[in-house]
């Protein structure tokens, strides 16, 4: 029942508080909306403050600030303050500030004011900067040619112009 061996000595825990926080700035002053890796959204998605989009989106985007995630996918157009693009982009984007990171893959044009890719980064389509990206008519950067209509697939296809 009683032992002669030592009591050992327990040191106590220090209490120096919670770990700090980064802080990262939002604009809207809450948190970002995040669109998760298990969700696929239809439609347009539309804030007023920042987005993380972990998902896939079937659809158009307007946020402040996007950051496409690794394994995310958007079919549609973006615009936004702010875009980093780490997964894949089917669309036009259009944005003040665009970053291709390394592991992203782009198919679309980018309308932007300024534009920053990393060495592995994939983008087929067209770059062109403006001072005004966001305020541009996007009607205005598609090709005034005649359409053609597809009763198989419902898609306007344009045929190129002839002189």
């Amino acid at each position: 029942m009683f032992s002669n061996k030592p009591k050992e000595s327990v040191a106590a825990p220090l209490n120096i508080g919670p770990a700090p926080i980064p802080k990262r700035v939002v604009r809207s002053g809450a948190v970002p909306s995040i669109v998760s890796p298990e969700l696929t959204v239809t439609g347009t998605l539309n804030t007023s403050g920042d987005m993380q989009i972990d998902g896939i989106l079937e659809g158009d985007v307007r946020s402040v600030g996007l950051v496409i995630g690794e394994r995310a996918e958007v079919h549609g157009e973006i615009r936004a303050e702010d875009v980093t693009v780490r997964g894949k982009v089917i669309g036009r984007i259009y944005a003040r500030k665009v970053l291709l990171c390394a592991t992203s893959h782009v198919e679309g044009d980018i309308l932007q004011e300024s534009f920053a890719v990393e060495t592995g980064a994939f983008f087929e389509g067209t770059c062109r900067r403006s001072e005004n990206p966001l305020g541009d008519d996007p009607k205005k950067a598609v090709s005034k040619q005649p359409a053609q209509h597809s009763s198989q697939t419902g898609l306007v296809l344009t045929s190129p112009q002839t002189t």
